[in-house]
């Protein structure tokens, strides 16, 4: 709170002013030309910045409330120096040996710039830069024979960031649902997918983590770190010896093991939920789509004007009805049928049922039931184990992603499905609706089998 009190109460007057985005794209051309000047600017250079940036962009400044006649006659550029001044955005500092003026940036002032400029551009990815620090940090740690407690909070702070990041990624996407049902015209809402979602989501965010796969290249290089060092119990009291002798000794390096390890596993969950969004995200938009092409050509898209409409007035709902029954017929089958108003989805299919074509089939006859029993008591527990933990990847046995090469191979899938539906199964396969894959003469679903949490 130390910068919180050097704060002057006029500071807080930009966000009321009249002229608050002049004032803001000021501040920003002379933090740009701050940086690149060693930190010191005169009078006279801040004048000359905001005098280009008036010629480029043309602002027309408005009359403040404590602006005196005196001030209105200074140039647009020197009034608006001399108001930052005033409000505590800037800082004079006389120097009587050059006889200069120079003016620079306070620290509470370069805090709010710097977010300024977070929200005016987003030309960085948060989430490469920070899972990037987290693998460096966490290298230099495990190598760097100097290495105190210090680097691990360095980790520990940036796994958070990241978090941070994905979650700020996760709730703005409301805003792009509410956007997609104001829009009333087809090529309005292809203009706000397109120009809008694809630009500020899929590019600059969605696409960082998918397509390059920043966070999925470094996280099994930093979980196989995070256990070596886990595993190392000379290497922590070495380190726990040399923090002491620092004088760095709060945190215990177990702890911030185990923070790190709950950072990543938040990380994951998030990504899962930005997966599930945009899902639902796109298929909102196609759904739209078809309502808005079909809305006023199918009874379907009449009877939901129809309902809208009573909606919207409901004390005219009888006299509404009773004009609508003398032009419509509303008992006909076609709107009363659920399958028109609503399509109910499908249940989700046996897996046994799904590998075999439904046809009606007689009573089994003897050589059909040898033939099951052999396929149940052919191979054991242990091996239906063992071949889900031989094709797991990352804790997750994808079918899809396995060679199903003769027979034994899709019995074995087969069993592994009917082991993982009972109570004392130790795996389980995620809900879902999975896609049916064809390969070497095989079709089965894509299941993802994991394993069952206790």
């Amino acid at each position: 709170m130390q910068l919180m009190n050097e704060i002057p109460d006029t500071f807080w007057s930009l966000f009321r002013s009249v002229n608050r985005d002049i004032y803001i794209e000021a501040l920003l051309c002379i933090n740009e030309e701050y940086e690149y000047n060693n930190y010191f600017l005169t009078k006279e250079v801040c004048i000359q910045i905001l005098s280009d940036m008036n010629a480029k962009k043309r602002f027309e400044l408005q009359r403040e409330e404590n602006d005196t006649d005196f001030d209105m006659l200074e140039t647009p550029s020197l009034r608006i120096l001399n108001w930052l001044l005033r409000a505590g955005w800037l800082k004079r500092i006389e120097d009587y040996n050059t006889l200069v003026t120079n003016i620079v940036i306070p620290d509470y002032a370069a805090v709010m710039i710097d977010a300024f400029e977070k929200l005016n551009s987003e030309d960085a990815s948060e989430t490469d830069i920070y899972i990037q620090n987290v693998y460096a940090t966490l290298y230099a740690f495990r190598n760097d024979p100097r290495a105190s407690v210090g680097l691990l909070r360095t980790a520990l702070v940036n796994t958070r960031r990241l978090n941070k990041a994905l979650q700020d990624m996760l709730h703005n996407m409301n805003k792009f649902f509410a956007k997609l049902l104001q829009q009333d015209s087809y090529s309005g809402i292809l203009r706000e997918h397109l120009d809008s979602y694809v630009e500020e989501i899929v590019w600059k965010k969605y696409h960082i983590l998918k397509t390059s796969d920043n966070f999925y290249i470094y996280k099994m290089d930093i979980k196989k770190c995070l256990r070596e060092i886990r595993d190392d119990e000379a290497f922590i009291m070495k380190v726990q010896a040399r923090s002491k002798m620092l004088g760095d000794n709060q945190d215990d390096v177990l702890d911030l093991l185990d923070l790190i390890e709950r950072g990543f596993d938040d990380i994951e969950h998030r990504i899962a939920n930005m997966d599930k969004e945009h899902t639902k995200y796109v298929r909102a938009t196609v759904t739209r789509m078809n309502y808005l092409l079909s809305g006023e050509t199918d009874t379907k898209g009449l009877v939901v004007q129809l309902l809208n409409k009573m909606s919207e007035e409901p004390e005219q709902m009888e006299e509404i009805i009773t004009e609508t029954g003398k032009r419509m017929n509303l008992s006909l089958l076609e709107i009363l049928s659920e399958k028109s108003l609503y399509k109910r989805r499908k249940s989700r299919k046996d897996f046994i049922s799904q590998l075999l074509p439904d046809e009606t089939t007689g009573d089994l006859d003897k050589d059909d039931i040898l033939r099951l029993n052999r396929i149940q008591m052919r191979f054991s527990k242990k091996q239906i184990e063992e071949f889900i933990e031989n094709n797991m990847e990352d804790e997750v046995m994808d079918a899809s992603k396995i060679n199903i090469a003769d027979e034994e191979e899709f019995e074995k899938l087969i069993l592994a499905y009917d082991y993982s539906t009972r109570k004392n199964s130790r795996y389980m396969v995620l809900e879902e609706e999975p896609e049916m894959v064809e390969k070497d003469g095989y079709r089965y679903p894509a299941l993802r089998f994991v394993k069952r949490r206790v």
